[in-house]
């Protein structure tokens, strides 16, 4: 039997909307997160990019203890530290700290991707050298600075040393599935905007997986693209929101979230709506019970352990709609 009674959490790349400052789309991340908490969400996930004035989540560690401030129970975490541009030891005090300060709700998900062009990453790196392969010995430098203190070397995280602070593996490719299946941590595929490699990358954590003192068997997660509405004619009209931010990334410009319009046919050439709706085809859109079906059919094939969801609505609280309704999917009503 298909199972669509999972678990649900929530990703927030921090847009800033058509006519907002900086300081208005912090607000309404914040103003998202308590909603998301009061209708049962079970974590609420903030990204990392830089050097996109449309995002406001560069400083992503900043933004997750500002908003564990303003929420009570929610886990909050990262979707996810890029981890290349940090050292392992710093990431290691600053989520160490805040777990110590908000004990049992920290998270922290990892990837090895930029977040960024390759300009800004090199603005951003720690070292000359290509610290992405590094990323999984600086997977295992953070479990042993969470980990028991007397586990450790000389150098030490503190706060951060017997926290224990749980770390998710992201990923948009294969390299990522292999990682965490062989790390026994979860995996998290980001199938929201890649969603080519996600089939094959599912089939490798699980079938390599390998049972740790984290993870006795495999947690999948899949990060999908939901816009959920009364109807079936109002979705596909708010979806146009997530179908103009899409293009901006393929026509590599910088807008703002847009408002939703009548006809993307106006805007996007043949080749963009491709280009679009290939990046975009794990998304859940519709009514509920359109949504419910869909549902159903992903959970058919694929059978998640957790659905991580992030909705490009402009209207704000149309969005807390969307995210009201899979709830309730999820939730049998």
């Amino acid at each position: 039997m298909t199972n669509i009674h999972i678990p649900v959490s929530v990703l927030n790349l921090a847009p800033i909307r058509e006519g907002q400052d900086s300081k208005q789309a912090i607000d309404e991340m914040i103003d998202l997160a308590q909603s998301v908490e009061k209708m049962g969400y079970k974590r609420y996930w903030i990204a990392e990019h830089h050097n996109t004035p449309t995002l406001v989540s560069s400083a992503t560690a900043i933004l997750i203890k500002h908003t564990l401030e303003h929420t009570n129970e929610i886990s909050v975490g990262s979707g996810g530290i890029m981890l290349p541009n940090h050292s392992p030891l710093v990431v290691a005090e600053q989520f160490g700290t805040m777990a110590t300060i908000y004990p049992g709700r920290v998270e922290l998900g990892l990837g090895r991707a930029p977040g960024t062009d390759m300009m800004t990453a090199n603005a951003l790196r720690r070292s000359k050298n290509d610290s992405v392969f590094t990323f999984p010995e600086d997977v295992k430098a953070l479990q042993t600075y969470f980990g028991p203190e007397d586990q450790q070397g000389y150098v030490r995280a503190y706060p951060g040393a017997g926290t224990n602070i749980p770390i998710y593996i992201l990923g948009s490719s294969t390299d990522s599935a292999y990682l965490a299946a062989s790390l026994g941590l979860p995996y998290v595929f980001a199938s929201h905007f890649a969603p080519r490699f996600m089939e094959e990358a599912i089939s490798i954590y699980r079938s390599r997986f390998q049972p740790s003192e984290y993870l006795d068997k495999p947690y999948m997660m899949v990060c999908l693209n939901v816009v959920a509405a009364e109807t079936d004619e109002e979705a596909s009209f708010l979806s146009t929101t997530m179908r103009q931010f899409s293009l901006n990334v393929v026509r590599g410009s910088r807008m703002p979230l847009q408002p939703p319009v009548e006809n993307m046919d106006q805007i996007w050439t043949p080749m963009e709506k491709e280009m679009v709706m290939s990046m975009s085809r794990m998304t859940m859109l519709g009514s509920k019970e359109a949504v419910r079906e869909q549902l159903s059919a992903f959970q058919e094939k694929y059978n998640v352990d957790e659905l991580m969801a992030v909705s490009y609505i402009y209207d704000v609280e149309k969005q807390k709609r969307s995210y009201e309704i899979l709830k309730e999917i999820v939730d049998g009503k």
